[in-house]
């Protein structure tokens, strides 16, 4: 397996629902946030001053699109004031103009997993309103944190 990022998202007031825990749709907003920051921050070495993330390489004009995801919930995450999230990302699959994200959050940095997620991100050229092919580049940076599919129970 490649490397995996690992993130600290901090649990806001109005993630939480009236039973204490995180609302399954703000579970979302957790991974999404957390790869947001996998795609632009993830350390790759030998990059230019202020130059970061594996997007870096893309072309000007191109951004990622999320064209599906799946998640399963595993145990509840529970609201810690002033105890962050912690979400760990890697790269699941890369194709010719998509790739897949998988992650796992954790409540308690030596628990289990509370969520799986994967998903599928699609580069897109707002010039030519198509699917951008990924370039070599953009590929070899990608696979530097390669590894295995998120296990899902089904």
């Amino acid at each position: 397996m490649g490397e995996t990022f690992t993130t600290r998202i901090q649990a806001r007031y109005r993630d939480i629902n009236l039973a204490g825990h995180v609302d399954n749709v703000e579970a979302v907003r957790v991974l999404d946030e957390a790869r947001y920051e996998f795609l632009r921050f993830a350390p790759l070495p030998g990059l230019p001053p202020g130059e970061s993330g594996l997007l870096h390489a893309v072309d000007d004009g191109v951004s990622e699109l999320v064209a599906s995801q799946a998640i399963e919930y595993h145990a509840e995450m529970r609201f810690v004031p002033y105890q962050p999230f912690l979400a760990t990302l890697w790269v699941t699959r890369i194709g010719s103009t998509s790739f897949d994200v998988g992650a796992e959050v954790r409540v308690d940095p030596d628990g289990a997993p509370a969520v799986a997620w994967t998903c599928v991100n699609v580069l897109w050229d707002h010039g030519a309103q198509a699917a951008w092919q990924l370039s070599d580049a953009v590929r070899s940076d990608l696979e530097r944190y390669l590894g295995d599919p998120v296990a899902f129970r089904r």
